[in-house]
């Protein structure tokens, strides 16, 4: 049972004025507005009212309150986001600010938030533009890709292709790909709010071609292949390939075209994403992006701030129709990326 608030030290709280006059909050009126530090006194008063009306006895002292409150409002003049130095031993650490940007990307986000910009203008139309199309040639470029769009980071990117493509179909899944990676980023949570309907697949260790070929109605619309990205499982297991799913995809497309069911796409989520073959660096083989579009995939997803070095981005590659139809989605303006991110991408592409 919760004990009765001590009205009597309720009672003994100083006014916000009181502790105002202290000195721990006289030495700081020259650098701080005065709503600021009296804001800062209003917040600890109130925290030690809450905890005595919830049945606490806290010890103060106004010049203690006036300690804590000048404390308070010294922290609002020092930046929370800062550098560090990473001694982790992770040079991509996602919680340290992810990739360090090469300097000429620096210098491209400096020289467009100092003045003007293009970013949504064509200078050879002298007509509106898109943003859309300063990273696109480079990233097709670098991946082999038909066309491209990025968005602010490949969670949405994600959520974007499972809305427009598999809304209200199946998408189908291994067991095993089923990952969560940092910040509780889930795959089947991201599945049921893009309103796809999530087909489990195969087991744990492995799922073979004939799970995906068994798990195929005609209101299957996709194939999804999720990157393992921050763990590994070695030994008895089997997966299969993004060409493997690309002939199941095909061999259904062609008993649906003559039954009417739904064109089912094969989406790879390839999480880090991979310019180049990382067995040079001594790491285990992953297929680069470009290879998993060379092996049928319509669509690869990945982040444009861990492999690639660049800011915080989710970029999507594939066929032009289906990209066409993803600039389209209303989406595609609420996840869009500013001029700084596009600027930073771009520049990081060109090193």
């Amino acid at each position: 049972m919760r004990s009765k608030p001590d009205t009597a030290l309720l009672r003994q709280l100083p006014q916000v004025e009181e502790v105002l006059k202290s000195t721990a909050i006289q030495e700081l009126a020259s650098a701080l507005p005065h709503e600021v530090l009296a804001e800062a006194v209003r917040g600890e008063i109130a925290r030690l009212r809450a905890e005595i009306l919830a049945g606490g006895k806290p010890a103060f002292t106004t010049a203690g309150i006036a300690r804590r409150a000048a404390a308070a409002a010294t922290g609002l003049t020092r930046p929370s986001l800062r550098r560090v130095i990473n001694a982790s031993g992770v040079i991509i650490h996602t919680n340290l600010g992810r990739s360090v940007l090469a300097p000429e990307a620096v210098e491209a986000v400096n020289d467009v938030i100092t003045g003007y910009s293009t970013l949504e203008y064509d200078t050879e139309k002298m007509a509106r533009g898109s943003r859309h199309a300063h990273c696109e040639s480079l990233i097709c470029a670098l991946t082999g890709a038909e066309a491209a769009i990025a968005v602010n980071n490949n969670a949405a990117a994600v959520m974007m292709v499972l809305r427009e493509f598999a809304s209200g179909h199946e998408a189908i899944v291994s067991r095993g790909e089923l990952v969560e990676i940092g910040g509780a980023f889930r795959i089947p949570d991201i599945m049921e709010l893009s309103d796809a309907a999530m087909v489990e697949v195969g087991t744990t260790n492995k799922t073979h071609p004939r799970d995906y070929e068994r798990a195929i109605t005609p209101e299957t619309a996709m194939l999804l292949k999720v990157h393992q990205s921050n763990y590994r499982m070695l030994g008895f297991t089997e997966s299969v390939s993004i060409a493997e799913l690309r002939r199941i995809a095909d061999a259904a497309n062609e008993r649906n075209a003559m039954a009417g069911g739904e064109h089912i796409l094969v989406y790879e989520d390839q999480g880090s994403g991979a310019f180049e073959r990382l067995e040079v660096f001594g790491e285990y083989a992953e297929p680069t992006i470009a290879e998993s579009l060379a092996a049928g995939a319509d669509l690869v997803s990945f982040s444009g701030d861990k492999l690639l070095g660049g800011p915080q981005a989710g970029i999507i590659v594939g066929r032009k129709k289906l990209i066409d139809r993803l600039k389209a989605n209303p989406m595609a303006r609420a996840l869009r990326l500013d001029k700084m991110t596009l600027a930073a991408l771009e520049a990081t592409m060109r090193v």
